[in-house]
């Protein structure tokens, strides 16, 4: 990561990027690659809120060690000769988001971050400086508020400019949980697995799960991901027994936010439900927790417990409803930056007179 200072030029003209951020993911499927990024993740006290000295003994000396050779097993049985699903669908998203915006008028870079891993949000953020970026948008691929995913790419973030003398103007997108852009995307992708698999059995509607505490503390959360699935299902004109809203991806010995998505998936099948259908809506890119959690363990535990189907729906990827409707939610935090063609080109010329007088004037620079 740069840290070299950037000299301030009478010339320069503004320029603007948005920073794609995602979770991470490990560089290669191994118990190497696997223990300095689980390290870093559950490092971060926005993930994990035990006090620090007795958490650093858990994770150092019970974690790392013993879960790294098991993870490392679980993201080998979805890597891909591209890499990581997560890793690969992101910068492919930032690249169309690109695109999209560029139709929109915009004329902006878009560079995928990760919040552990690599690239790192530092990393991004000092080469965006290096190369003059001075209006930043940060938009996080979560479609839900959560302290503990958007609140930690904020963390990361602020701390970084604590070291920058000339910082960016900096925008950043909360959530967007709620916009008719990603709803009506999320309806697509259901709408189109049906009309390949027909409509017919329960939907499941799966989001991560936090700690039931952090629901009480405050965190919205729990409240955003019921609104998506709401709107979601009232779209599809879903009756209330005819989905569910789960969470998953429980960790330690504490309650966490119910119902969760394996006792609901075996649940239904003790019941006789035939077929499930499972969307996961809060994950913008299909991952470990999607590919392997989902349509592996869970798929086993239904077929295990009595169920007869079971129907994974993918992550939106890079589907072109999903791409526009993100341009959609990115595009009013851009609205009054000089991002279009023209004003582009009337700020250089406004730059190069503010340079001829300045050097009048005596100016170095």
């Amino acid at each position: 990561m740069s840290t070299e200072p950037t000299v301030f030029r009478h010339e320069k003209t503004s320029k603007a990027a948005v920073v794609f951020v995602n979770l991470g993911t490990p560089d290669a499927p191994t118990a190497k690659a696997l223990r300095p990024y689980l390290r870093e993740f559950l490092s971060d006290p926005r993930v994990v809120e035990i006090p620090k000295i007795i958490w650093w003994f858990i994770l150092n000396c019970i974690i790392v060690p013993f879960r790294s050779k098991k993870s490392a097993a679980k993201y080998a049985a979805i890597w891909t000769s591209e890499g990581s699903p997560l890793m690969v669908h992101t910068r492919k998203q930032a690249t169309l988001l690109k695109g999209y915006l560029g139709e929109r008028g915009h004329q902006v870079d878009v560079v995928a971050a990760m919040r552990y891993g690599q690239p790192s949000i530092a990393t991004v953020l000092a080469e965006l400086q290096a190369g003059g970026r001075d209006r930043i948008l940060i938009l996080p691929a979560y479609p839900q508020y959560a302290a503990a995913t958007t609140g930690s790419i904020f963390d990361v973030v602020f701390d970084y400019y604590k070291k920058v003398r000339n910082i960016p103007e900096l925008r950043l997108v909360k959530h967007y949980h709620d916009h008719p852009g990603y709803i009506a995307a999320l309806k697509n992708s259901v709408l189109k697995h049906w009309e390949q698999h027909q409509r017919g059995g329960h939907l499941v509607i799966s989001f991560h799960g936090v700690p039931k505490r952090t629901l009480m503390l405050g965190d919205p959360y729990h409240c955003e991901c019921h609104k998506t699935a709401r709107l979601l299902a009232q779209s599809l004109g879903l009756r209330d027994n005819e989905y569910s809203v789960t969470f998953q991806s429980r960790f330690g010995n504490a309650e966490w936010l119910q119902p969760y998505t394996l006792a609901t998936i075996e649940g239904l099948a003790k019941r006789a439900t035939e077929r499930v259908d499972v969307l996961c809506p809060g994950f913008t890119s299909d991952c470990l927790e999607t590919l392997e959690e989902i349509n592996m363990e869970v798929r086993s535990a239904f077929m295990m417990a009595g169920g007869k189907e079971f129907n994974y729906i993918p992550c939106l990827n890079e589907d072109p409803l999903w791409l526009r409707g993100l341009s959609e939610i990115a595009e009013p935090h851009l609205h009054d930056w000089p991002t279009g063609f023209d004003a582009l080109r009337a700020m250089q010329q406004q730059a190069q007179s503010r340079a001829e007088l300045a050097r009048r004037l005596g100016a170095e620079q």
